[in-house]
């Protein structure tokens, strides 16, 4: 039997429009002990999935837990990104055991679920073994999130890809909503991100771009 290849995306990427991102308990408590990330890489990271999010309407959650009485506010680095959105506040450390978060998971009416946050074994791994669980497919954005040790980090990276999770990094995420630098509308959104957030490659783009005028897509 003959296979034919077609120009046509594999149904687990993600687009715009076929997920919802979750974003959980970035909060300054819960950073101060995370180590298996630097804190700037991690707060660089968090607002480069958020900024992507926002910038392609991606429908986002944010949120905390304890904030007023002992976790502290949400990085603004994500906040300044979804101005007068409010962040839903919890007391469980699993954020799928909180009413108020399902009822907007089931608002947005995604079954495809992107997730990042801190800590990674306890903030992340709760919600996306539940969401497996129920039906869901569940990504998991491995350095938007941290824990409090390289080895708690992995064990639960791994735990939930052995439960069916797909695991994917923050620069990824971005580009995997661009996909093809012909989409005029956000080329220059996504490129603009890129240099502003995007490490070493948005380094490179800033080179390309001032040096000789360079465009992935000619633009």
């Amino acid at each position: 039997m003959t296979i034919t290849a077609t120009p046509t995306p594999a149904k687990g990427l993600l687009s715009p429009t076929n997920h919802a991102l979750v974003l959980i308990d970035f909060q300054s408590q819960m950073a101060f002990a995370t180590k298996s990330i630097d804190a700037t890489l991690l707060r660089n990271n968090a607002g480069l999935i958020a900024n992507a999010a926002a910038g392609f309407k991606v429908p986002t959650i944010l949120t905390t837990v304890a904030a007023e009485s002992f976790s502290g506010p949400m990085f603004s680095e994500i906040t300044d990104a979804f101005p007068g959105q409010k962040l839903l506040d919890r007391t469980s450390m699993n954020t799928w055991e909180d009413a108020a978060v399902i009822d907007e998971i089931n608002h947005i009416g995604k079954d495809r679920l992107v997730f990042a946050g801190l800590w990674t074994s306890v903030c992340i791994v709760g919600p996306v073994l539940s969401a497996l669980e129920q039906g869901f497919e569940a990504y998991v954005i491995t350095d938007a999130s941290g824990d409090i040790s390289d080895e708690a980090h992995e064990r639960a990276v791994q735990r939930m890809i052995q439960a069916g999770a797909k695991p994917m990094t923050s620069l990824q995420y971005l580009l995997e909503l661009q996909r093809d630098w012909a989409r005029a509308e956000t080329y220059d959104f996504t490129t603009g991100l890129a240099k502003k957030l995007g490490g070493a490659y948005g380094l490179g783009v800033t080179y390309a771009k001032t040096m000789f005028g360079a465009s992935e897509g000619g633009h």
